[in-house]
């Protein structure tokens, strides 16, 4: 059986009983039984009326209430009828509603000496005890379960800024090189140019040479007109 089981009985054992006490039942006992000795339940709630009707009376409000605050129904109701003994079976607990002479003929408490007796307040103190430990073990489980995302963001902001840096230092080197560029175009177009003043200085050369050779030509043959 699991913790949360046991704390749902337990809350349904404190219902039957807050029902006995608004019915004026006298002498509530809740009996935390012995897991070896209990058989099938876990508890037994335990009160006197002074007649049959206030015995029928708080039956009744047990069972109303249990069922109208819980969804929960006996799985057996017997002695209704006479109201001196009735017992109300919710299988993980049982209510005995007595009348004073026949409890104390019976006296179940003695027949149970391995239970542990509780009045309603203290079965109250322990239930909101145990409430309260269960919601502090779920308020700590939520805040470790916010503390690792947290931790998991501090730890993924160096990756974070590194990546941001890593494609600043890609776009400067590409700067570098667009900056580079038009330098080396530069270069280029002004070859042409040079070849172009190369190749002009060279054609003069060839062409001044032409122009001696025709005046060498022309000396000898006016000087044998006059002989």
């Amino acid at each position: 059986m699991t913790t949360e089981t046991k704390q749902q009985i337990r809350i349904l054992v404190q219902a039957a009983a807050a029902a006995c006490e608004e019915k004026k039942g006298t002498d509530t006992r809740i009996l935390e039984l012995d897991p070896i000795d209990s058989g099938l339940s876990d508890f037994f709630l335990i009160t006197s009326a002074s007649n049959d009707r206030q015995s029928i009376a708080i039956a009744d409000e047990i069972e109303h209430k249990l069922k109208k605050d819980f969804g929960v129904y006996p799985n057996s109701v017997e002695g209704r009828r006479h109201g001196e003994w009735i017992l109300l079976d919710y299988v993980d607990f049982v209510a005995h509603v007595f009348l004073a002479d026949r409890r104390a003929f019976y006296d179940i408490e003695r027949l149970r000496k391995s239970a542990r007796p509780l009045t309603p307040a203290e079965f109250d103190a322990e239930l909101k005890a145990e409430l309260a430990a269960k919601t502090l073990a779920a308020r700590s489980k939520k805040v470790a379960a916010k503390a690792k995302p947290a931790a998991k963001k501090a730890a993924a902001k160096p990756k974070k800024e590194a990546a941001k840096k890593a494609p600043t230092a890609k776009k400067s080197a590409v700067a570098k090189k667009a900056v580079k560029a038009p330098v080396k175009k530069k270069a280029t177009t002004k070859a042409p140019a040079v070849k172009k003043a190369a190749a002009k200085k060279t054609v003069a050369k060839k062409a001044a040479p032409k122009k001696a050779t025709t005046k060498k030509a022309v000396g000898p043959k006016k000087t044998a007109r006059k002989a």
